[in-house]
């Protein structure tokens, strides 16, 4: 396995255990603090954290280093795609609050509930985009050492005896 593509892996790995980290703190805190169930839109949050703790889970389990890994794009992906649907009901839920502009920067440490808001929605697209290159460092991966496999047909010598007994090449 080329050194590289490890190294990104893992490097790719930690950066979505840490956002999906910062995501679940943050939204926990919140979650824990509110009691109103009409004042924030809680069941976008508990989604949000559902995928968090997911991507958090699943971000431990496949830094375990072992070739396979790399095989688990698909994975990569649905969990990108979770990421990004989070993503999207955060930005629909921050629309309907007075927060400002979804990409409007200003005033974000105030402290306030739309700054932890906002963070939220960041660290949710910055782990989209993460878990999104970690797929496509799988597919790459996967590709590319799928075409240097020998295939029998090449004239190989498989190094196994016939029925019979008698070599053969397949």
């Amino acid at each position: 396995m080329p050194i590289f593509s490890r190294l990104l892996s893992v490097i790719l790995r930690i950066g979505e255990i840490g956002c999906a980290a910062v995501v679940a703190g943050i939204v926990g805190n919140d979650l824990a603090h509110f009691d109103d169930a009409d004042s924030f839109p809680n069941g976008r949050w508990i989604y949000t954290i559902v995928v968090a703790g997911i991507s958090i889970l699943l971000g431990i389990l496949w830094l375990i280093p072992f070739s396979e890994s790399f095989t688990l794009w698909i994975g990569d992906l649905l969990v990108s795609f979770a990421w990004f649907a989070a993503f999207g009901v955060l930005v629909n839920a921050l629309d309907k609050m007075s927060c400002g502009a979804t990409f409007d920067w200003e005033h974000i440490t105030d402290g306030g509930v739309c700054d932890r808001w906002k963070a939220v929605e960041a660290f949710s697209f910055i782990s989209a985009i993460l878990w999104l290159v970690s797929a496509i460092v799988g597919v790459w991966f996967s590709h590319r050492t799928r075409d240097r496999r020998p295939v029998a047909g090449d004239g190989l010598r498989t190094g196994r005896r016939g029925f019979w007994g008698r070599r053969h090449a397949v």
